[in-house]
């Protein structure tokens, strides 16, 4: 709490010094250089695919500039909570795939484009980034259809005519082995009449975890391009990933309150079952093929069960457990991704406001993974676009009129094999204070089975096309530079087709969906003479409940489920002072939309929820030399019941002991069968509240050259379990700090996470929620040294 007081402090006395400034230099203020390029006064297209200043804009929107990504020490999609309001994100398996916004996963665009799903399946890349748009909302119609959840876009750095030959390299290393080697390269491009420029990056880490067993190490390689003749410019953009060894991790199994307090974890081994080939379980092990409805076979999960079927025998104790040491076995758990994006384009500026656009984007994924408690993984996603629209601005007396008009067509190819449907996961089996060892680790589809041995199959093996053929238009309307107008809309024809073959799918073997759907945005917004933007938006949106590789169940095809809508209610006000000095906005929202959770049985669930929450961001600019962010919201997110999610839960919950439990797994065929959970509950997996101010400064232009740093910190508000006697994982608060020197075309940065090594946790999400939390990772430091040249 008195970490709380003192980050609110540092807001305050911004505030009081924004105050002071212009009582004093009301008359007197001119611009003094945004040098962290936190302040964004020009046209954006972030939130509407219109050309708007965000002060402007009638929507939540959060711009990142690739110095303040650098700045604030920015490393993957989790620490945008430094620098954007509702962004706290569940652990989903120590991956930072994908942030969640306003209470529910965040979809990834490219350029505008939605890429494939990536719950956790690798770290999504930052890196090359010229910036990032978060959009906290359902995304334009122009952008296709969406949740209205929000969105993170990806824009990659470019090149023009004007840049001059340049490049850079860097070299990183830092705690726990941290090693990251950079180079970019930038150059002018003449053919002919047309010019241009090329921009070339390339990326390589080979870094250990603070996470002991976990090697996560990635190549990334990005190309760039524009080119323009005359009216007509074309640009084009590459991005190649590869990650080996982003490891999915529940974190700590086995939890309880004495765990979160002080880590004092209960230790033990069940031996009633035994690996007969040394090296994991298979179903002989377990008595039988559940793939044949055997009835000798005996799954470590059962419910309502009334005393344990697997306890704990050898080696029961407790032990202090580190943060470091997480459910992980070593050269068995893996996760290898590739993942290829590409986007082209071609614009006519035709003159008196007109202009025509052709957009092509491609998304591929490919990545296997296994987690040694029983969960195998394969999938494969191809993802073709294209989009063709129309830009029209025009003035009538009082009048300003902007629209984009047009058509696009999506088609994803999605192949999704999972195993979860056996009985076989048991998350606290294993004591992880000891290790993995072979009768903890279970089976999977990626082992060759010699004859005689049952084993693991796919048993989820879906294959999914699906078209989606959508017109759009979007128009802005202001009146006398003051009241605006914009409206939105989208008609989608779907098309979908799925077939699952895998060997316990619980589902139809095939289904198909064909619907269309009209979905809108309305937003009005009226700019007053002294700052201030006050502005009311509706919105309704549609998406299809996709899975981790994009594709769509037969059993939601079955149960028509498969298409969801979701509804935004927002009011806010945006202002600007000191002459846009200081900028910000508030504002108040209502979100229903829904989420894909596992039902019984392995038929999937689409689960309703409804989130309120106020936000507010500010970014002061104090002068040339320092300056202030504040990003900070407030939320509450209720799960709209009944919730008939299949759900493991612990084995206190049926009364039984951990030593009598921990051995095998309990589960919930329908969770509003739980005391307490038969209607609407409240989602406690996300904390209230999350806020996070920064100050940043940097000096004067020295005789060797300048120096800044930056320091501030998050909260995060107490999270607990979602089933009944839950555990408590309580608020923190962590700081952050960073410094810099630049001096010739040399630049050496440090930056310090967790500067007071806080003790922090984030519980476990999707199926596993209430049997896992991810320990914080402590005081990490980073130095990067770089050379322009």
């Amino acid at each position: 709490m008195r970490r709380l007081y003192f980050l609110a402090a540092i807001s305050w006395v911004a505030l009081i010094g924004a105050g002071v400034a212009q009582a004093q230099q009301a008359e007197s203020i001119t611009v003094t250089g945004d040098v962290v390029h936190l302040l964004q006064t020009g046209d954006n297209s972030a939130a509407l695919g219109l050309d708007k200043p965000l002060l402007e804009t009638p929507r939540a929107v959060t711009l990142v500039s690739d110095t303040t990504i650098a700045r604030y020490g920015i490393t993957g999609v989790n620490d945008l909570t430094a620098i954007t309001p509702s962004a706290y994100t569940a652990s989903y398996y120590g991956v930072q795939g994908a942030v969640s916004l306003r209470g529910t996963l965040a979809e990834n665009y490219f350029q505008g484009f939605k890429r494939a799903e990536n719950r956790g399946t690798y770290t999504t890349p930052l890196s090359d980034a010229a910036g990032i748009e978060i959009l906290r909302g359902p995304p334009s119609p122009i952008y296709g259809a969406g949740k209205v959840g929000g969105l993170v876009n990806f824009l990659p750095k470019t090149v023009g005519a004007s840049d001059t030959l340049s490049g850079e390299a860097t070299i990183t290393y830092g705690s726990y082995s941290k090693r990251r080697a950079t180079l970019q390269f930038n150059a002018p491009v003449a053919l002919g009449d047309a010019s241009g420029g090329v921009h070339a990056y390339g990326e390589v880490d080979d870094s250990f975890s603070f996470y002991r067993g976990i090697h996560p190490s990635h190549q990334l390689l990005e190309l760039t391009g524009t080119l323009a003749q005359a009216s007509w410019a074309f640009s084009a953009d590459y991005m190649y990933y590869h990650s080996n060894g982003d490891v999915q991790t529940p974190g700590w199994n086995r939890l309880t309150q004495a765990l979160i307090d002080n880590g004092t974890y209960i230790t033990g081994r069940n031996t009633s079952l035994q690996a007969s080939n040394g090296k994991y379980l298979t179903f002989n092990d377990l008595g039988g093929n559940p793939y044949f409805f055997d009835p000798n076979f005996q799954p470590l999960a059962c419910a309502g069960c009334q005393d344990g079927a697997h306890k704990l025998a050898a080696g029961v104790g407790t032990t202090i457990l580190s943060p470091r040491t997480v459910y992980i076995a070593k050269g068995v758990d893996f996760s290898n991704t590739i993942t290829h994006t590409a986007f082209l384009e071609a614009a006519d500026d035709l003159g008196d406001g007109q202009a025509l656009r052709l957009q092509l984007f491609g998304d591929v994924l490919q990545n296997d993974r296994f987690v040694s408690y029983g969960f195998p993984g394969s999938y494969r996603t191809q993802i073709g676009e294209v989009r063709a629209r129309y830009d029209l601005k025009r003035d009538f007396g009082p009048f300003k009129t902007e629209t984009v008009a047009g058509l696009s067509w999506r088609y994803v190819h999605a192949i999704g094999r999972e195993s979860f449907n056996s009985g076989v996961i048991a998350l606290d089996r294993r004591d992880i204070s000891v290790g993995a060892m072979p009768n903890d680790v279970l089976d999977s589809p990626f082992n060759a089975h010699p004859p005689g041995t049952f084993g693991m199959g796919w048993e989820n093996n879906v294959l999914s096309n699906t078209a989606d053929a959508g017109a759009f238009l979007t128009s802005d309307i202001t009146y006398d530079d003051s009241l605006d107008l914009t409206l939105g809309g989208r008609y989608d024809d779907y098309n979908v087709r799925s077939v699952d073959v895998g060997v316990l799918a619980f589902e139809p073997g095939s289904g198909r969906g064909d619907a269309g759907r009209f979905t809108y945005s309305a937003s009005l917004s009226y700019k007053t003479p002294f700052g201030l933007v006050p502005y009311i938006t509706n919105a309704k949106s549609a998406a299809i409940e996709l899975g981790q590789a994009s594709q769509v169940l037969t059993s939601l095809l079955a149960g028509r489920d498969w298409l969801s809508n979701s509804y935004l209610d927002e009011a806010g006000v945006k202002f600007s002072a000191l002459d846009d000095h200081l900028l910000g906005s508030f504002d108040w929202y209502v979100q229903n939309r829904t989420q894909l959770s596992q039902g019984a049985q392995g038929i999937n669930n689409v689960m309703g929820t409804v989130a309120r929450g106020a936000e507010l961001e500010l970014r002061y600019v104090v002068s040339a030399n320092l300056s202030l962010t504040f990003a900070g919201g407030l939320q509450h997110t209720t799960v709209k019941g009944p919730d008939r999610s299949f759900a493991y839960v612990p084995a206190r919950t049926y009364g039984i002991s951990p030593q009598n439990g921990f051995g095998g797994a309990y589960v919930v065929f329908d969770f509003s069968t739980l005391p307490g959970r038969g209607g609407n509950y409240e989602d406690t997996l996300l904390p209230h509240a999350v806020i996070s101010p920064h100050l940043t400064w940097t000096s004067d232009k020295l005789s060797w050259g300048l120096w800044g740093g930056s320091f501030g910190g998050t909260y995060v508000g107490k999270t607990e379990q979602t089933v009944p006697n839950p555990i408590i994982f309580p608020s923190y608060t962590v700081l952050d700090a960073s410094a810099f020197a630049q001096w010739d075309v040399w630049e050496a940065d440090l930056n310090v996470n967790n500067l007071a090594d806080t003790r922090t946790f984030t519980p476990g999400a999707d199926t596993y929620a209430n049997l896992s939390a991810l320990p914080g990772i402590g005081r990490t430091w980073t130095v990067t040294l770089k050379r322009l040249f």
